[in-house]
């Protein structure tokens, strides 16, 4: 499919620059199985779910991962920036550099620091074509890990960051509040609405909850670089779906309760498990589906996701779950009807079209 097919233009002021408080009162499209609209809010999840549904949730954490601080060589310092995407090893990490021009190979570094401590040492051992380098600490394991926490900002996506800086609340903010396990550098935005409260009363309705987990990576802001989306590299994501979770879901859905995604993110890893098999299964290790018009959906009845990019592979997989004039005509109501987009804007619920 031609990628201009899902483009539409957004105006700036449509993008949310901070989270609807408290979390659940954001607005929610709903986008029946017919194309049918409904304006509702988060916590209307408590009327549209039923005992029995299954809310399968992402419960990464976002690392702190965008670190500051300035390049060494020899007597010459020039101030850099990265954002940590992609964990190699005990001490490196792949990450994008701004200004990557001023970085060469065996360049030291050192990040962050302050009167109290120590700046975090590093030295780049490697170096890509598209501002992509390799990092190498001096710290390690556990240790670096806390460093990288302690040191580093939220990595806010570019449409937020390019409008303000990061703030302190954005710790909180862009954090689900399930968030269990280090691994992500971009939150799955959809779990950003919920509130432990709103939590609970699904649970008590009769609401299952399951956990799975899906390390969001940085690629999931990158664009649509062709013309056609046969032509596309889908970045990978490492996931997993333990055996009891895989059980109880597929025990559910036998039972005739719907699978409800919170999160393209969910969604993938659920897909993904059941693609080999055609049955949802464990699962470990990295993903890179790429879901379009005409792929067939085997596990998820109902997806919870907020407003997505044009061009972007979200904007296509929400095309291929609910129908791409279905979804033209979702966005073109929120965009007149002032939704707030993207990470930190209004939700939509959607239900899968027959044709999926």
């Amino acid at each position: 499919m031609k990628v201009d097919e899902f483009d539409f233009d957004l105006p700036t002021e449509r993008i949310a620059l901070h989270p609807a408080e408290p979390r659940d009162s954001a607005r929610m499209l709903v986008v029946g199985p017919d194309g049918s609209l409904a304006d509702r809010v988060v916590t209307d999840l408590l009327a549209l779910l039923a005992a029995g549904d299954v809310l399968v949730v992402n419960d990464t954490k976002v690392l702190p991962a965008e670190l500051k601080g300035v390049r060494i060589r020899g007597e010459n310092r020039s101030g850099v920036s990265f954002n940590l995407h992609k964990r190699i090893d005990a001490r490196a990490w792949r990450a994008f550099a701004r200004p990557a021009k001023r970085l060469a190979l065996l360049d030291e570094l050192e990040l962050g620091g302050d009167d109290t401590r120590p700046p975090l040492k590093a030295l780049v051992t490697g170096k890509g074509e598209t501002g992509e380098v390799t990092l190498e600490f001096a710290l390690g394991g556990a240790e670096l890990d806390e460093a990288i926490k302690s040191y580093g900002a939220m990595p806010l996506p570019p449409y937020i960051g390019s409008q303000r800086a990061p703030e302190e609340r954005d710790k909180t903010d862009y954090q689900t509040v399930y968030a269990q396990k280090d691994g992500a550098v971009a939150a799955p935005t959809a779990g950003l609405h919920f509130t432990q409260g709103l939590l609970q009363a699904l649970q008590d309705k009769g609401v299952t909850l399951e956990k799975v987990t899906l390390h969001v990576g940085a690629g999931t802001f990158l664009p649509v670089k062709v013309d056609d989306t046969k032509d596309h590299v889908m970045h990978a994501e490492w996931g997993t779906i333990d055996a009891a979770a895989a059980g109880r879901i597929a025990e559910a859905k036998a039972r005739g309760g719907r699978i409800v995604a919170v999160g393209t993110t969910s969604l993938r890893l659920l897909e993904s498990s059941a693609r080999a098999s055609g049955e949802i299964a464990a699962f470990s290790g990295d993903t890179d589906i790429f879901i379009t018009p005409g792929f067939k959906f085997r596990v998820v009845d109902v997806l919870m996701t907020n407003f997505h990019l044009p061009r972007s592979t979200l904007m296509m997989l929400v095309s291929a779950f609910a129908g791409l004039e279905t979804m033209r005509s979702a966005y073109r109501h929120a965009i007149n009807d002032h939704y707030r987009f993207y990470s930190y804007g209004d939700a939509s619920l959607l239900f899968r079209s027959p044709q999926a």
